[in-house]
């Protein structure tokens, strides 16, 4: 009997599409390293001497590793070179970023919460001036801003660019947890009722443990727009509060005469580092948790 396994159209078809395949891998991956080359520049430049920047070749990597640049650009222990060092600037950061995330997300979830589950009148509209926020450019709300941080003793404060953080925020944060709590039943929140749980306990209880992708989208939203945020940081701090993109900022503009690049680029990896990690960590959670509750809404 004659063997109709084999079929030369069948492996011609199967050839190309291995070719295809590793067509495409061939070129996203050169398009990956197009993509990665400046972050390849700044990491080889902060391990490099100056004497070695300004003799040796861009790209090469360094002929002697030192990190002087990264203790300079941490600490400011600059020798012959006026700068100053990122630390106590990233804590600001830090002080910054983490309430503001926590208190912006959770206000954010309780206005999902009661937009997507509790109608009331004017929730439409209430919802349509929060998404409305959304697209307020930062130069609209700097004036206004100021003046209301003035009057509550709040101007050039770290709980003053918090505030700030967190009211420009709860427009994207109740936008994001909105959208997820409609794909919810509503028969859950009716069955809570019904067995005489409130307000807040059906939230505590029932949407707060269903929310974990949408509470890590935000989480990486939110602190991804504070932590590089530059405008309102220059705008409402004063010196000793200032965020660390502020101070990278100061690093690279207030140096004389030998410009330290290698410094420049440790700096600028160190202020990059937090947001990198968190996406690291959990950036595969943050498709997965926009997708969420697209069905519905």
């Amino acid at each position: 009997m004659t063997d109709l396994s084999y079929s030369p159209a069948s492996s011609g078809s199967s050839a190309t599409k291995i070719a295809l395949r590793w067509g495409l891998y061939i070129m996203l991956g050169l398009f990956a390293l197009f993509y990665l080359m400046p972050l390849f520049v700044m990491v080889t430049t902060s391990f490099k001497s100056l004497e070695e920047i300004r003799t040796g070749d861009l790209i090469s990597l360094p002929r002697e590793v030192t990190l002087d640049a990264w203790r300079t650009a941490w600490s400011g222990a600059c020798t012959g070179i006026q700068c100053e060092g990122v630390r106590p600037f990233f804590w600001n950061s830090v002080l910054i970023a983490i309430p503001a995330v926590m208190i912006s997300t959770l206000i954010g979830a309780l206005n999902g919460y009661v937009v997507a589950q509790w109608r009331f009148k004017g929730a439409n509209l209430f919802f349509a001036l929060m998404l409305f926020g959304c697209f307020i450019p930062f130069q609209v709300v700097l004036l206004p801003m100021a003046r209301m941080l003035g009057l509550m003793g709040l101007a050039g404060t770290i709980p003053g660019l918090i505030f700030v953080h967190v009211i420009y925020g709860l427009g994207f944060t109740t936008l994001f947890f909105r959208n997820y709590y409609v794909s919810i039943p509503a028969e859950l929140t009716k069955a809570a009722k019904v067995d005489g749980a409130g307000f807040f306990r059906i939230f505590w209880s029932i949407f707060l443990p269903l929310s974990l992708p949408i509470i890590v989208v935000t989480v990486i939203w939110q602190f991804t727009q504070i932590w590089n945020d530059f405008l309102f940081g220059i705008s409402f701090s004063q010196a000793g509060t200032q965020p660390v993109t502020v101070a990278l900022n100061n690093i690279v503009n207030s140096t004389t005469g030998v410009k330290a690049y290698n410094v420049d680029m440790a700096a600028a990896i160190i202020a990059a580092l937090p947001t990198l990690f968190v996406y690291v960590v959990a950036g595969k959670y943050f498709v997965r948790g926009l997708t969420a509750g697209s069905v519905k809404g």
